[in-house]
C-alpha cells in the first residue's frame, strides 16, 4: 500500500505506466472493506467533492478516490484513447489499482462510465467485488447519449464548461474533454456493447438511475437486471439526473449507505 494512503492527501501513484492521482480516506483495506470510486467520463477526484468521504463515514469503510489517465492531476493523455478504453481501464488499470492498494474486500461505486468499468470488470472473472454501486451505467450506445455529448462538445467552446472544467482537470482539460467527445461521437463506437459481460457479474448490485438523466434511459437498468447472475436492487428517481449523487444527495447517500451495510451484515452472518 503506498505510502500516505490513510491520510486522505492527494498522491500520485505509479499505475500501469502512468501516474495516477489518489486520495485513500479512513481505515486501511485490511480492517474493513474499500469503497473503490470509479468517477464518470469527465470526472476526477475532486468532482466527486464530499461525497466519498461521507459514505465512508456512514459505513465505516475505507474508500479509494482515483483519477484516471488523463483526467484531474493524474498524467495527462499523449495519445488519443481507443474505442475501448473503458475495457482497458476494467481488464488492466483498475485490477493494478486494487493490487497496489492491497484491497482485498473491495466495493465499487461507479459513476457513468465509471460505472460501465465496474460491470466489465466484475464480469469478467478477474475479481469479484463484494458488492456494486452503479450511477447512470451505460452497456450499449443510446441516440440520447450521442445527441446530449454533442451539445456538450458545442457548449465547451461557447459557454464557461471549460472554465468549470478546468478547474478540476488544469492543463489535461483541452485534451481530455476532445480526446472523451470524439470516441463517444465516433461512428464506430455506436456498435459498443457490454452487455456480453452481465452474465458473469455475481456481486450484489444496487442500480441507480435518474428519469430526468439527459445521457442514458432507464433501457440501461433494465438490460442489467435481466442478465446479471447477482441480486440486485434499483432506485430510480424522479428529479434527478446524470448524477444522482449530486441531484438526489441525501436519498442517494442514505440508499448507498443502506445496501453497504446490508452486504456486510450478509457476509458476516454464520453459515
Amino acid at each position: 500500500m503506498p505510502d500516505n494512503a490513510a491520510n486522505t492527501v492527494a498522491q500520485l501513484v505509479p499505475i500501469a505506466g502512468r501516474r495516477l492521482e489518489c486520495v485513500w480516506i479512513g481505515p486501511p483495506p485490511s480492517a474493513t472493506p474499500t469503497l473503490v470510486f470509479l468517477h464518470e467520463g469527465l470526472g476526477s477526484v475532486s468532482l466527486w467533492r464530499d461525497f466519498p468521504e461521507a459514505l465512508c463515514r456512514q459505513t465505516g469503510c475505507g474508500g479509494l478516490v482515483y483519477s484516471r489517465w488523463g483526467h484531474g492531476n493524474s498524467d495527462g493523455l499523449d495519445r488519443p484513447r481507443p474505442v475501448r478504453f473503458m475495457h482497458d481501464e476494467a481488464l488492466v488499470v483498475l485490477p493494478q489499482v486494487i493490487e497496489a492498494f492491497e484491497i482485498q474486500r473491495p466495493i465499487l461505486v461507479g459513476h457513468s462510465d465509471g460505472g460501465s468499468i465496474a460491470l466489465i470488470y466484475a464480469g469478467s472473472g478477474l475479481g469479484t467485488p463484494m458488492a456494486l454501486i452503479l450511477e447512470a451505467p451505460h452497456v450499449f450506445v443510446e441516440d440520447l447519449t450521442v445527441n446530449s455529448i454533442a451539445q456538450l462538445s458545442a457548449r465547451f467552446e461557447t459557454t464557461d464548461l471549460r472554465a468549470r472544467l478546468a478547474r478540476h482537470h488544469g492543463e489535461n482539460v483541452d485534451t481530455l474533454f476532445r480526446d472523451w467527445t470524439d470516441i463517444w461521437l465516433n461512428p464506430a463506437f455506436r456498435t459498443w456493447n457490454i452487455e456480453e459481460y452481465l452474465p458473469g457479474v455475481r456481486s450484489p448490485t444496487l442500480l441507480i438511475q435518474g428519469l430526468q438523466d439527459e445521457y442514458g434511459t432507464r433501457r440501461q437498468v433494465d438490460a442489467i437486471v435481466s442478465a446479471v447472475a447477482g441480486p440486485t436492487e434499483t432506485l430510480v428517481l424522479d428529479a434527478c439526473g446524470h448524477t444522482p449523487n449530486v441531484d438526489q444527495r441525501a436519498l442517494v447517500e442514505t440508499a448507498m449507505a443502506q445496501f453497504v451495510r446490508s452486504c456486510m451484515q450478509e457476509i458476516d452472518r454464520p453459515r
